[in-house]
């Protein structure tokens, strides 16, 4: 059945320090919603609060699974909901394969026993983020890029119907850029994952969400469709300069570009 997730009313701090104040958020299956907005503007810490990595204040974060809330132990919510950070640990020495098998750890008995189902889903899970090849290399010999992509197997292989991503694109070069994204994108859309993604790329958010979820002082600005959210004039007053809005004439994809004192020398959008 497909799953989702909502939070509302959420209030976040650290020590004290109010981060995100009465923000809403829904994620659903099938779907790519992008949160976006300055540093600082609570993004991150909003997808860690759905991770259940930070404990609201205030506000309620609810499963679904199409027919209402659902109460999960941590066990369940850790089968169901999985988050890939910045940045984790590259384990020295250690297999593709085995790597990936990380994520089948809520499935296992304390033995390591009882996962009938986990090579399989490892298979599986390698071949869609096209990692198959490489599953006997140690993954500290990978390039950034191919890393990222272990550690998105390693979330599918979870068999989560919820990916949180943190800045999946974060120190990847273009192209491995535009693969993270487009599996992003294929996961909602051949697998009916709901897929919750932190970026700070406007253009790559317009390319790949189905909503846009823009922040601005820890307080949820707009939220709705890549072209009602990404304006000139919500993007200008978020990150306090202008910002250019058009249609790429080739794509006809939504572009963005910020105006500083040299964008003269720049092609903006039509």
């Amino acid at each position: 059945m497909p799953e989702g997730m909502r939070g509302d009313g959420l209030r976040l701090s650290y020590h004290g320090v109010t981060v995100v104040e009465g923000a809403a958020i829904a994620l659903a299956a099938g779907e790519v919603t992008a949160l976006v907005g300055p540093n600082g503007s609570g993004k991150s810490t909003l997808l860690r609060c759905l991770a259940r990595l930070h404990r609201p204040d205030a506000g309620s974060v609810d499963f679904t699974d199409g027919t209402g809330a659902l109460a999960l132990s941590a066990k369940e919510f850790a089968k169901r909901v999985t988050l890939l950070a910045q940045s984790r640990p590259t384990p020295s020495g250690v297999r593709v394969r085995d790597v990936v098998g990380y994520g089948r750890h809520p499935y296992r008995g304390r033995w390591r026993d009882g996962d009938v189902n986990g090579p399989a889903k490892v298979e599986w899970a390698m071949e869609v983020c096209g990692v198959a090849a490489m599953a006997e290399r140690p993954v500290d010999e990978l390039s950034g890029g191919e890393r990222q992509r272990v550690w998105l197997a390693t979330c599918l292989a979870q068999e989560t119907g919820i990916l949180l991503l943190d800045e999946p694109t974060n120190h990847l070069d273009l192209r491995y850029q535009v693969e993270i994204l487009d599996l992003a994108r294929d996961l909602a859309d051949d697998h009916d994952v709901a897929v919750g993604v932190v970026l700070h790329d406007l253009n790559q958010a317009a390319a790949i969400a189905d909503r846009v979820v823009l922040l601005r002082d820890g307080r949820v600005m707009a939220d709705g469709e890549p072209r009602e959210v990404l304006t000139s004039e919500h993007l200008s007053a978020a990150y306090g300069i202008e910002v250019l809005v058009g249609t790429d004439a080739n794509t006809g994809q939504l572009t963005t570009c910020p105006v500083g004192k040299h964008s003269s020398r720049r092609r903006v959008p039509a």
